[in-house]
């Protein structure tokens, strides 16, 4: 797989839920000013202050148009679209990768290409049109900075007894986060079985299966894990607020910390109930003003090639990333293999 490091001056570069109702089909709904938003978590802050929350108040008022938002995790939210396909209650599908490709696959999505989107990396949109990065994202763990006096450098680290019941990640298969905890150690031990070898391990000192990547961090920040997974956007975002939270990435077998893309990437639904209206919601969410807000309120990197970001969370965002080795997942084989692999997992784990 191709490789790259990231540098300070490239990342600057390229820097719940309630019951719905709506008319099945591309009829029009009986409220005809809204817009429903199915959505991984990560991007909605949990005081009001995260980048959806901005995004959404304003194109609430710049437009009149309600929008309705659920949140859950990246395989929730496409398993939900999936039950309702015959009568879909969403409009946006908001999910990390290899979930935005899975909901491709199942017909979930619809082509449109947001205006901006032609700024958007090619590798960060579908070449159908189907769906395309708002926010550019990086996989990674985070750990308690009062209880360790320096973050852990590799894998091999989390097998030691301090972590006894001190380490979770998020499920494999159900969160997004937690597939690429998978995805990431068959990069780094090179190949599945050798992942699956270490991950058998690691249960040892692991809690417990969790479907929210979210809300394992608030566990870290008050000591009750040490380690757990998660993202660079919403762990970036929730250390405003949670002092003890560090971020890191295990290093590979060369001993060089690693990573991949994990963009939250959206699409409109296929007969979404609101369609005209998710349109104009996915215009906005990659639309320069939105776009530019993505490190300071977001915490996460722009989607946008052509918006440079210099605020001081992207300066920051930046010097976490450097020299942090980037390589990019087969997602064809993954998307195609995705349930093998979270099934030799689970037997793997015990889980």
């Amino acid at each position: 797989m191709p490789k790259n490091t990231l540098t300070i001056a490239t990342v600057l570069a390229v820097l719940a839920a309630p019951a719905l109702t709506a008319c099945g089909g591309s009829s029009a709904a009986a409220d005809d000013k809204a817009v429903t938003v199915y959505s991984a978590d990560g991007l909605k802050g949990e005081n009001g202050d995260g980048w959806y929350d901005r995004v959404f108040k304003d194109f609430e008022k710049q437009t009149g148009i309600k929008v309705k938002y659920v949140e859950g995790g990246s395989g929730e939210m496409v398993q939900r679209a999936v039950r309702e396909k015959s009568n879909p209650q969403a409009d946006v599908l908001v999910t990390l990768p290899p979930f935005i490709q899975q909901a491709d696959g199942k017909g979930l999505l619809q082509k449109y290409a947001p205006k901006g989107s032609e700024h958007v990396s090619g590798a960060d949109k579908a070449a159908d049109g189907t769906w395309t990065a708002v926010v550019n994202n990086y996989f990674g763990f985070v750990y308690n900075k009062e209880r360790l006096p320096k973050a852990p450098k590799t894998w091999q680290e989390l097998l030691d007894g301090t972590y006894k019941n001190k380490i979770q990640y998020s499920t494999p298969g159900v969160a997004g986060d937690g597939t690429a905890v998978l995805i990431k150690a068959m990069h780094d031990f090179g190949g599945k079985q050798p992942a699956l070898d270490y991950l058998g391990k690691l249960q040892a000192n692991n809690v417990g299966p969790s479907a929210s990547t979210g809300k394992l961090a608030p566990k870290v920040d008050k000591g009750e894990l040490l380690v757990a997974n998660g993202d660079v956007q919403m762990n970036h975002a929730q250390s405003k607020t949670m002092p003890h939270l560090g971020i890191w990435f295990p290093a590979g077998q060369d001993g060089r910390p690693t990573t991949f893309a994990l963009p939250y990437a959206a699409g409109l639904v296929t007969k979404a109930p609101h369609g005209e209206n998710g349109r104009k919601l996915l215009d906005f969410m990659l639309g320069q003003a939105a776009q530019q807000q993505v490190s300071e309120i977001g915490g996460g990197f722009s989607a946008r090639s052509d918006v440079k970001a210099t605020d001081a969370d992207a300066i920051a965002l930046a010097r976490l990333m450097d020299g942090v080795q980037v390589f990019e997942p087969d997602w064809s084989d993954i998307e195609k293999n995705l349930t093998a692999y979270v099934d030799d997992w689970k037997s793997a784990t015990g889980s």
